[in-house]
């Protein structure tokens, strides 16, 4: 399982239905990218960072040791006519050998990064929806959609009214000042900010290690 598509299936349970509602008697409705903005924060680029120090390593070993099974493999192919029996027998052993050990280990290692994620990723999505739920009832909004989710139908949604942006921001704020940040204008009121919230999904992060065994 990779890393990115790990995310999701973590901000799902953290998220639950993936929409956040206020109770305000407003129809105001704005829209999210969760896992963008998961992700966009310093403290999710921290965690992407951590797993690849980690797994980026034992991803490289398994490399080297599928092209030494593919060496063997291919030393058993080419020799089929000319090697000794006793020979081939060999080299069918190392074979099988290698390739449990490293289907063993790979799964091994992909139990300990769901697990890593699941540890660096619960507390910094509970403060993330903690500081969603803030900017949406300071700034009256009465709905906020998680277009990131697939289980949240939206079809079509301005930029106006996405406020990834603006909680990556909050939350930095938040985190950097050890206490709640100023809320910034909501999208499209007087004094907002000028800075172009991302689209949906598009925030930046660090280049994720490859999926373990892939």
């Amino acid at each position: 399982m990779g890393i990115r598509s790990s995310l999701l299936s973590v901000l799902a349970t953290v998220f639950l239905a993936g929409s956040l509602y206020a109770q305000t008697p407003n129809t105001k409705v704005a829209v999210i990218s969760l896992q963008g903005a998961l992700v966009g924060t310093k403290d999710g680029q921290k965690a992407a960072q951590e797993l690849e120090a980690k797994f980026t390593p034992k991803q490289k070993d398994f490399d080297q040791r599928k092209a030494e099974i593919s060496s063997l493999q291919d030393q058993l192919r080419k020799g089929s006519n000319t090697i000794s029996q006793d020979k081939r027998t060999d080299l069918e052993r190392q074979i099988d050998e290698k390739t449990k050990r490293l289907n063993r280990d790979e799964q091994d290692a992909r139990d300990e990064l769901n697990s890593e994620q699941q540890r660096l990723l619960q507390g910094l999505g509970q403060r993330l929806m903690a500081v969603v739920t803030k900017y949406a009832k300071d700034n009256s909004y009465a709905m906020v959609l998680d277009v990131s989710s697939p289980n949240t139908p939206v079809m079509y949604a301005s930029s106006a009214i996405d406020i990834t942006q603006d909680i990556i921001s909050l939350y930095d704020k938040t985190t950097a000042n050890g206490g709640p940040a100023a809320v910034p204008h909501a999208p499209g009121t007087p004094g907002a900010g000028t800075t172009k919230a991302p689209k949906p999904g598009g925030s930046a992060m660090a280049t994720p290690p490859k999926a373990i065994g892939k």
